[in-house]
């Protein structure tokens, strides 16, 4: 079996990296909205591919990705190589607490580790992109909060309880929640993910649903036109 995903304008090369391309992944890269996007940083990019999407939807934006792993990192920079939008595209084999940057990004994106001092995964590699220890919200909000420009925005994506944890913390760096969709399976079905965006305005939140599935494998009409310059299915 091949462990390429082909996408409408680009290819992800999955070996080497742990965590292949996912529904979390690709909505959070699809639903975050940013109003002037110049500079963009994913965090924990794995194959490349929220990057890759960026890339696509922010056509003059420069996309930076870091990726602790060295394989993913590796397969990431090919990918980028691969693609069109490869001059706008680097990837760093780093920790997020140890990148350092000049610059500030417009738009932060991350799928994080989400099982917060949990049993590890037996698969090592898939151990370091899936779990965390109690320090790591802290530190990847902390980076944000140096990393962000002004008027910037960080989304990201977890279950509910990771969420929750993660924007109380947020509330020491200044950030709040600017916008949350909540991610159903169905609509008979309660949320199982919130997509959040934070930012250092203090508006009210704006509340969304969004469901993946009207019936058995029978995807959303929301779900197709939100992917459809994505996917080749639709």
């Amino acid at each position: 079996m091949s462990s390429t995903f082909r996408f409408k304008q680009f290819e992800v090369d999955q070996s080497g990296c742990a965590m292949k391309v996912n529904t979390d992944g690709v909505l959070l890269a699809a639903l975050a909205e940013c109003e002037r996007c110049e500079t963009a940083l994913d965090i924990g990019t794995g194959t490349g591919v929220l990057a890759l999407m960026l890339a696509q939807r922010f056509q003059y934006a420069k996309i930076h990705a870091v990726e602790i792993d060295e394989s993913a990192s590796a397969t990431a920079q090919k990918n980028f190589a691969n693609s069109a939008f490869h001059e706008r595209l680097t990837a760093n084999n780093i920790a997020i607490e140890h990148y350092s940057t000049t610059l500030k990004f417009d738009l932060i994106i991350s799928n994080p580790p989400f099982f917060v001092n949990d049993l590890r995964n037996s698969e090592e590699k898939k151990g370091i992109a899936r779990h965390a220890n109690d320090q790591f919200f802290e530190d990847l909000l902390r980076k944000v909060d140096e990393l962000l420009a002004p008027g910037g925005c960080f989304w990201f994506i977890l279950p509910i309880k990771q969420a929750t944890l993660l924007i109380e913390n947020a509330m020491v760096f200044g950030l709040s929640v600017s916008k949350q969709i909540l991610l159903h399976s169905d609509i008979a079905k309660p949320p199982f993910r919130w997509i959040v965006c934070l930012n250092r305005f203090k508006n009210e939140a704006d509340i969304t649903n969004f469901y993946i599935y009207e019936a058995e494998k029978v995807y959303t009409q929301a779900y197709k036109e939100l992917l459809k310059d994505f996917f080749l299915g639709y």
